[in-house]
């Protein structure tokens, strides 16, 4: 059961960064520039034992429609702001600009969004460097490859002949996955799982040390890992959204208690 984890051990709860969106949203008698999640992604943080905290995109261009082509993550706070976390989610969300892996747009390609992918992508290179557990969900599979140079299939359904993998407009797919044995996923979800998808890309091209650990029927890579890193996962499928099936977000939230970067922040914080 989620949770367990955080009341077996005692101790200071894990502190885990989530990304978020920003967009023009609507509340109230409100309609305005918001920095938004889903509320699954917070309540599967802390039904794992973790401290949830929402980073949204951050930088002189974190404006909706202000996407001028500067990278604003890198100079945003970024790094600063990794090394006082114990874990980070790279949530899902629009399409990765497929000029950050050299190609040009196809036609069922999302509009960009340049401020949440420099942003993203600083964090993420941040947390690489001090050995952050890191739990990418969907989009932040895909953005993990693109990371570490990896390509992306633009358009799944031009790959394998079917809408099998986002049905329909906000509604999600079921896809039987296969995990690598003696994987870190693996490790986690043995055997096979059914899961939640909503996705139309995919991994074309593993970037540099991944190691695909999931595969779904029709051969399409549904998660990759990093193993030279203690905890660096990627899942193709939205584990936030079953709340009966804990594992993922249980062993993340484990992995940031037990991490050198984890420990290091306890101790901080019990300090002051």
């Amino acid at each position: 059961m989620g949770g367990a984890l955080s009341e077996a051990t005692g101790g200071p709860r894990p502190l885990i960064g989530i990304t978020s969106y920003l967009e023009q949203a609507a509340w109230g008698v409100w309609r305005q520039p918001a920095a938004l999640v889903p509320q699954t992604y917070v309540d599967a943080v802390s039904r794992a034992g973790g401290i949830p905290v929402l980073l949204p995109p951050q930088g002189p261009d974190a404006q909706p429609g202000a996407d001028s082509g500067a990278e604003s993550g890198a100079d945003s706070g970024a790094a600063e702001l990794a090394a006082r976390l114990d874990g980070l989610v790279i949530a899902g969300g629009a399409d990765v600009d497929p000029a950050r892996y050299r190609e040009p747009a196809h036609p069922r390609t999302g509009a960009p969004s340049t401020a949440r992918d420099s942003w993203e992508l600083a964090l993420l290179r941040a947390a690489l460097e001090l050995d952050l557990p890191v739990l990418g969900v969907c989009r932040g599979m895909q953005l993990l490859n693109v990371a570490l140079g990896g390509r992306l299939v633009q358009h799944l359904p031009d790959q394998v002949g079917d809408q099998s993998h986002q049905p329909a407009p906000a509604v999600f797919g079921t896809t039987t996955v296969r995990t690598r044995p003696g994987s870190l996923l693996g490790g986690v979800i043995s055997g096979t799982a059914d899961v939640r998808c909503y996705h139309h890309q995919a991994v074309a091209e593993l970037g540099a040390g991944l190691l695909p650990s999931a595969w779904s029927a029709d051969e399409t890579v549904e998660a990759i890992e990093l193993p030279s890193r203690g905890f660096v996962l990627g899942v193709q499928w939205h584990p936030e959204t079953d709340p009966d099936d804990a594992r993922l977000f249980d062993a993340f939230v484990s992995a940031g208690r037990q991490s050198p970067a984890g420990r290091k922040n306890h101790a901080s914080r019990k300090n002051h």
